[in-house]
């Protein structure tokens, strides 16, 4: 299959998004890294036609998205994580604009970087982009929210709910831990988990039954573990796996799972693939996670854009 290219010489316009709050930022390192970037950039198209600015806080990535669309840039180069980039790229699809993208990891959790095999190495990365190479990434919708690697509902979801940001930026991918060991104390060390959710998919009759229920989009989850073959951000098709127990037991063996990357070999993992499923939960209002940040809440209806958004990786 023929690759697709553009050449990024062409661009009239280029602007580099960094959020700086973004991860552990020690030693101001990533933002040598994320300079390193813009010099480099600068060299191949030169100075006018490429911009810096810092996202200060989530609330003004909608100025963003509006000056992205009013400045008609070409090309969105988003220094971040997942949430960041998630978030920018839901503002500027809801404007019906959208740029080719690329991300440079510099977040907290990087699965879209990851899977894209982008590393942060500020000379290779440029050298990569370089190339022009274009890849499609079709977007996921939950409630109408983008989400590009994962979305799902249950325990994860209550974790993610539950860890503060200041918690994140001190420690990193330990906060989910440490979140996830405080909800298994308080939820099933003594009861059954007393969630419930049902799911069907793709507008079937059937409902079924789980305790908590993962989507993916990508081939990587919590960071680097590999749960869904075949899923990839450019396959327009969601892999979704039903956790149906509900004991503490049945989780110690559902964490075992991820760890081990072999969901298949649990029984009460179901496997299934879809366009389009719907969720509903015995509590109103129940958590859902976009791509590490809980964005919505139950009930879902989870979709596919039909139409991808082009990323240079």
């Amino acid at each position: 299959m023929p690759l697709n290219r553009v050449e990024i010489e062409k661009f009239n316009k280029v602007l580099i998004v960094y959020n700086r709050n973004s991860g552990k930022q020690l030693f101001a390192s990533m933002f040598a890294r994320v300079n390193e970037i813009y010099k480099r950039i600068k060299d191949i198209l030169g100075a006018k036609r490429v911009e810096m600015c810092d996202i200060k806080s989530f609330a003004n990535l909608e100025e963003i998205a509006l000056r992205v669309v009013d400045e008609r840039v070409d090309w969105v180069i988003i220094a971040g994580g997942d949430g960041t980039i998630r978030a920018l790229i839901e503002k500027l699809a809801n404007k019906n604009f959208l740029p080719y993208i690329s991300v440079f990891p510099a977040g907290t959790v990087n699965l879209v970087a990851k899977e894209l095999l982008m590393g942060n190495d500020p000379e290779k990365w440029v050298k990569r982009v370089a190339k022009g190479i274009v890849t499609p990434v079709y977007l996921g919708r939950s409630n109408g929210h983008v989400f590009l690697t994962v979305t799902g509902i249950g325990f994860d979801s209550l974790v993610v709910n539950n860890v503060t940001e200041e918690s994140k930026k001190l420690l990193n991918k330990m906060a989910y831990v440490a979140q996830g060991a405080e909800i298994m104390r308080k939820e099933v060390a003594f009861n059954n988990w007393r969630y419930k959710f049902e799911v069907r998919f793709d507008d079937e009759e059937v409902w079924h039954e789980a305790s908590s229920v993962i989507v993916g989009k990508s081939r990587y989850y919590a960071g680097r573990y590999y749960l869904f073959r075949g899923a990839s951000l450019a396959n327009p098709l969601l892999h979704v796996a039903l956790f149906t127990g509900n004991t503490r037991n049945d989780f110690m063996r559902y964490a075992a799972c991820i760890a081990m990357e072999a969901l298949t070999l649990e029984k009460s993992i179901v496997i299934k693939t879809a366009k389009k499923l719907e969720i509903r939960c015995n509590e109103e209002n129940f958590a859902a996670e976009l791509d590490g940040d809980a964005i919505t809440s139950a009930p879902l209806s989870i979709s596919l854009d039909e139409v991808p958004i082009k990323f240079l990786a």
